[in-house]
């Protein structure tokens, strides 16, 4: 049943250094995704998922940030079969899902808006960054590597890669369940 698992996303998009170039939007370009097993609380399926863009280019700046480049994204997928791809592997129409602020989600949204694809996932996701900023009983909302290292809990691969930081998320999270910090979203 989807409600024993927790699919926890992340995803890098194209950028640049201050405003974006005309005509090109923020696309996304690697979806990230790990599962996080509700019973037992253990990751795993860690999946990167790499996106070509369609009306914008990998700038040298997003290179630099996400490792990632326009060549190694011309061989990725296209978003539509991205999205079905969530889909039919991850169950994500069903399953909960969560991320690190809300980003991931609005993306998801404008995306899909913009090119027509259906929005993979269900109604039911649980802004991450929030439930760990409540569980310190703080309104500062902390990145991810800050939370890491609050949270006594090492960086696993490399930061803004989609997988890695999606694998690290679940663990934050795992960390959260098991304190009792953690409520989903709906």
């Amino acid at each position: 049943m989807s409600d024993h698992y927790l699919n926890v996303v992340d995803v890098e998009a194209t950028c640049w250094e201050g405003t974006n170039p005309p005509g090109q939007p923020n696309e996304i370009i690697e979806i990230g995704l790990c599962v996080l097993d509700l019973d037992t609380l253990e990751r795993s399926e860690k999946h990167s998922i790499l996106v070509r863009p369609d009306r914008s280019t990998v700038s040298e700046f997003c290179t630099r940030l996400t490792t990632l480049t326009q060549q190694q994204l011309d061989s990725g997928i296209e978003f539509g079969a991205a999205c079905e791809l969530l889909g039919y592997e991850h169950d994500a129409a069903t399953r909960p899902w969560a991320s690190w602020g809300d980003f991931d989600r609005r993306q998801f949204e404008r995306q899909c808006a913009a090119t027509g694809v259906a929005y993979p996932f269900g109604a039911r996701h649980t802004n991450a960054k929030r439930m760990f900023s409540e569980s310190r009983e703080t309104r500062r909302r902390y990145g991810m590597d800050e939370a890491l290292r609050l949270a006594g809990l090492p960086l696993e691969g490399v930061h803004h890669r989609g997988g890695d930081d999606a694998w690290n998320i679940a663990g934050l999270i795992a960390g959260l369940m098991r304190s009792g910090a953690w409520r989903s979203g709906t």
